[in-house]
């Protein structure tokens, strides 16, 4: 009976992002009875001053964080992005 190659070794090579995986991944947490979506921030990909909507306080330029949209939300997914804000990740993980 003939082997049969790994379909794998048949695919092309993409190389590894480490930067995508150094940011960290998106993920779908539950707050409320709400589904959110949390993106980790890098400090060095952290470009722009922003208000936390945890605190009221601001998030300064180079400082990592986490944004957040509804991953449920009823006006579809462009709205929800649009609508989107940066947090802490301390005032993230007690809200």
């Amino acid at each position: 009976m003939a082997r049969r190659r790994n379909s794998r070794s048949n695919r092309e090579y993409i190389p590894l992002d480490v930067a995508r995986l150094q940011q960290g991944m998106r993920r779908v947490e539950v707050r409320r009875g709400h589904e959110y979506t949390v993106a980790p921030i890098r400090a060095e990909r952290a470009l722009k001053v922003y208000t936390c909507p945890g605190c009221h306080g601001e998030i300064p330029e180079g400082v990592a964080h986490v944004v957040v949209w509804r991953a449920d939300s009823i006006w579809g997914d462009d709205a929800a992005i649009a609508d989107r804000r940066h947090w802490h990740n301390h005032c993230w993980k007690v809200a």
